[in-house]
């Protein structure tokens, strides 16, 4: 209601290379937290901390990917990836809009960057369409080559894959899971169903409705190895989830 803070005295942690979900009732404040992380808004008290920088505002090594893809619908899907790139070369290393003090990728540099996303990303072949001529998943893997390109160190996602079908979710998590794998990310990802946070979270965060006044927190160390959708653990994971939200079991 008004005037109850979504968080009061609050305290959670993420160590660098963790894989974390947030799951809770919608108004919870899951996507809330992901845009304060996110440095797109800010806290009215308290203190975000990436690292040693204090956020108040996007901080460039932060990549985020949100549901509705982000796209560009008059760019081609080749445009689109690169336009974190393009952006980046325009501001230049000075301190405020562009990321660490490094050279900007040249012109044929990025290019081998949009290709190699592409082509990782298995929509190297869509590469001159537009976005209106692709399929909702291969928006959202052009979404997610777009901020790949830009080698962040944290990776946000607000609900990335809910209006997708349940074929290409799964195929979109395992992708998810296989770039953790070998980029040995810190994401996080908030999400409203309860199986996607057992399967893409190590850590899981539960929200309640606000006020949050502390972090509870669902160990699940085996998601992401082989076989753990089918596992009895994943079951148990997801059943103690849904007693935490209050739902029946």
């Amino acid at each position: 209601s008004r005037g109850v803070p979504v968080f009061q005295n609050f305290n959670w942690q993420v160590a660098p290379g963790e894989t974390w979900s947030i799951v809770g009732a919608s108004g919870g404040g899951k996507t809330t937290l992901l845009y304060l992380i996110a440095g797109l808004r800010r806290a009215t008290s308290g203190t975000i901390r990436v690292g040693q920088t204090i956020i108040q505002r996007p901080r460039p090594e932060t990549g985020l990917i949100l549901q509705d893809y982000g796209l560009l619908p008059w760019a081609t899907v080749w445009d689109n990836v690169a336009l974190g790139l393009r952006v980046r070369r325009f501001y230049g290393p000075d301190g405020k809009h562009a990321p660490r003090a490094e050279p900007i990728p040249s012109r044929k540099q990025a290019r081998q960057m949009v290709e190699q996303w592409l082509r990782r990303l298995n929509i190297y072949d869509q590469r001159n369409k537009f976005p209106g001529a692709i399929s909702g998943g291969q928006r959202q893997r052009t979404a997610i080559a777009r901020t790949l390109a830009l080698n962040p160190d944290l990776l946000l996602m607000d609900e990335p894959f809910s209006s997708l079908d349940a074929p290409t979710r799964e195929d979109l998590q395992n992708l998810i899971l296989q770039l953790q794998a070998e980029m040995t990310l810190t994401s996080v990802i908030v999400t409203h169903a309860i199986e996607e946070a057992a399967i893409l979270g190590r850590k899981i965060l539960v929200l309640h409705d606000p006020p949050n006044t502390e972090a509870v927190i669902v160990p699940n160390p085996e998601a992401g190895t082989p076989g753990y959708r089918s596992s009895r653990t994943f079951l148990e994971i997801c059943n103690e989830l849904r007693l935490l939200l209050g739902l029946r079991v």
